[in-house]
């Protein structure tokens, strides 16, 4: 009977669905998944700011009109989602100004002096996320909608990750030679050169080092920075084999930075990886690091949880 009903329902889902134009497909699938993010979905005729952790009000009135989502943390608007039927995907970020538009509107029944920070274009099948805190904003694709608590916790931060990037001291600010910071010169480059290119807003970055120039050394160190400098949240250390991954937790538990007299594991969580679950630490907010030895079939699943931090 189970069967049956389960069958018979996912028929009426179909067929529903085959009588829906394009765009409230995208709407039912954004619906969707919204709620599995954590947001309880509401119609604007009956809205309830203390149902969950998030609410996602669709249809919400501006003064430039009803926007298609509007994000509620706190019972404070935070964001909006501009919803697009899937065929517009591939120019989904030519409705990046209309969300803006949205964002810098006034908004029915609450006061929101300030524009929403945190913007999304969907389609059900795509959606692209733009934090409007980055000193040069600009949207990325995500492989999902953020849960409510995460968009409190970045509002709760004061400035989104990018902008604290963009301030980070200098590793050499004195010009010292590299031994004195407990470098080697081609390590000292390599550092200052990644921190560069996330400054410049490009994320990607390979070092390339010759063997034995100390790369493992050199990782934990840019690691240790985004930690303290950054306040970054949880960073994946992803190695494709078990000796590697050895090697790695010792050099973690062995490395003491040249500005603090205690170990990494002292001033960080340090957790080896074993399945696709992730321990928290005693203290939620504590940034930690996690090492893994993972196929390369799974590393995509892992890009997609490290990418939603």
């Amino acid at each position: 009977m189970l069967v049956c009903r389960s069958l018979a329902e996912h028929l009426s889902l179909l067929s529903a669905m085959v009588n829906q134009n394009p765009e409230q497909v995208a709407r039912d699938r954004i619906d969707r998944q919204l709620a599995e993010a954590g947001w309880v979905v509401q119609d604007k005729r009956s809205i309830d700011l203390n149902r969950g952790a998030g609410q996602a009000v669709r249809e919400y009135t501006t003064d430039v009109g009803p926007a298609d989502y509007v994000l509620f943390v706190g019972g404070t608007p935070v964001g909006v989602v501009e919803a697009k039927k899937e065929t517009l995907g591939q120019s989904i970020t030519t409705a990046e100004d209309q969300t803006e538009e949205y964002a810098h509107a006034k908004l029915k029944w609450v006061n929101n002096d300030d524009p929403l920070p945190f913007l999304y274009e969907a389609t059900g099948v795509l959606t692209r996320f733009t934090d409007v805190r980055d000193p040069k904003p600009r949207s990325r694709e995500v492989f999902t909608f953020h849960r409510p608590e995460m968009l409190r916790s970045w509002l709760e931060a004061g400035s989104s990750l990018r902008s604290r990037i963009y301030e980070m001291p200098p590793l050499n600010p004195a010009a010292k030679p590299a031994r004195e910071l407990g470098l080697r010169d081609c390590q000292e480059r390599a550092i200052v050169n990644l921190e560069q290119s996330l400054k410049e807003n490009r994320p990607r970055a390979l070092i390339q080092m010759a063997t034995g120039a100390g790369k493992m050394f050199t990782a934990i160190t840019s690691i240790y920075r985004l930690l303290k400098f950054t306040k970054a949240r949880r960073v994946l250390f992803l190695v494709d084999t078990q000796n590697l991954r050895e090697q790695a937790e010792q050099e973690f538990m062995a490395y003491v930075p040249t500005d603090d007299n205690r170990k990494f594991t002292e001033l960080y969580n340090v957790q080896c990886l074993r399945s696709s679950a992730v321990a928290m630490p005693a203290r939620w907010n504590t940034p930690s690091t996690a090492c893994s030895p993972q196929s390369p079939r799974s590393i995509n699943s892992w890009q997609q949880f490290v990418y939603s931090e």
